[in-house]
């Protein structure tokens, strides 16, 4: 089971000094959140992909590439990845650019965005939104496994022998996850290419996800990936921390209350009580997040979002501690107990590259005339 944090990188005012952080303060804060993630014992850092203002992240590559050079460990990933408004060849040479900058510690995830005038900026249609993500990530998944493409599509001119430089590290593609808050063309084409389904789970009751959720992973069988409880399956979430509840509710309210995302809408305990956002003790946050896979099964990546809404740095560092420190710890241990042996842990460039060669040992090949299938163990005993 993996854990971290994502970020979505708004520039909001804080509601408590009536302060608004600069661009670069905002964009050094992010870096600086992503050492920390690290630092806390987290897995994953994943950043969103903006190009709109209040939102800084429009070059994910660029800060995930300057976090590799400043971390050792933890997974570098995309909070969205545009599969939409960019072209699927930039992504292919940019991630696995990033992939060879990074040692392998990177994954990314697909995404539509939901701000629709980023697609006339880029001269996209949003009314193609569904078709341009399933057409152009048809082509990102042949660039980064064939060394020579040929293409024709309805969206971008065709290619003829292309082929994307650097080529992915050890051969094999950063894993993909595809996120989706409400489409279930989303969740089958996770399933289809045998990808990670990643759902927000931040804004809508549980009972929405988990049918979409369910949707992916019954397709996930279908299409002969692996049982349905196999299918890679991320969520999102949400908390605010203090070792008094009270004092979490206190200090968390006048943020909740301006946030551009949810402020001025349902109060904070009706929406703590219908979604995943948890304000309270370091306790409630570890049985609130305990008690996620009996909803959605036992899954893979549990990714929180705690540096929004005009929180100061300082004090998302003090969440972070919080989360790195007493909750993360003891979800390990929650998640670990009668997790059965068949269920995938979350995926990693090594386990990638342990699966394909393994596969690759595997494939049939002629002998004579006569096709056998010879594994890894059958292989060395002939040497």
């Amino acid at each position: 089971m993996q854990f971290g944090i994502f970020t979505v990188g708004d520039v909001t005012p804080d509601p408590t000094t009536n302060s608004t952080p600069s661009e670069f303060d905002r964009i050094k804060a992010i870096l600086t959140i992503g050492q920390k993630a690290e630092e806390v014992g987290l897995d994953v850092f994943a950043l969103g992909e903006h190009h709109n203002p209040p939102f800084v992240p429009s070059s994910p590559t660029t800060m995930l590439g300057y976090l590799a050079a400043k971390t050792e460990r933890i997974i570098l990933s995309t909070a969205t990845t545009l599969i939409t408004t960019n072209d699927p060849v930039k992504i292919a040479e940019d991630y696995a650019m990033l992939q060879h900058v990074a040692d392998g510690r990177v994954d990314l995830m697909m995404g539509r965005g939901n701000t629709g005038p980023v697609y006339p900026w880029f001269g996209k249609d949003i009314r193609e939104g569904i078709p341009l993500a399933i057409e152009n990530y048809a082509l990102l998944h042949r660039l980064w496994r064939e060394e020579f493409v040929n293409w024709q599509g309805k969206f971008r001119t065709p290619l003829q022998g292309f082929q994307s430089t650097p080529r992915p590290l050890d051969g094999v593609a950063p894993f993909v996850w595809h996120g989706s808050i409400r489409s279930p063309e989303i969740a089958e084409q996770a399933a289809y290419y045998g990808d990670g389904f990643f759902a927000n789970n931040i804004f809508w009751p549980k009972e929405h996800y988990m049918k979409l959720i369910g949707y992916y992973r019954q397709r996930f069988e279908h299409y002969g990936h692996g049982t349905a409880e196999q299918a890679i399956v991320g969520l999102g979430g949400q908390a605010f921390m203090a070792k008094n509840s009270q004092d979490a509710v206190t200090q968390f309210r006048p943020y909740f209350d301006n946030a551009p995302v949810y402020g001025h809408g349902p109060s904070m305990e009706d929406f703590t009580e219908q979604t995943p956002l948890t304000v309270g003790s370091p306790q409630q946050v570890i049985d609130r997040y305990a008690g996620m896979r009996e909803s959605f099964g036992d899954y893979q990546r549990q990714l929180f979002l705690m540096d929004h809404a005009g929180l100061p740095l300082k004090t998302v560092l003090e969440q972070l501690d919080i989360l790195g420190e007493e909750v993360v710890p003891v979800l390990r241990k929650e998640f670990a107990k009668n997790r059965p042996a068949n269920v995938p842990d979350g995926p990693t460039h090594a386990s990638l590259v342990a699966k394909t060669r393994v596969a690759e040992a595997e494939k049939p090949f002629a002998l004579g005339g006569i096709s056998a299938n010879v594994s890894v163990d059958s292989a060395a005993a002939n040497q």
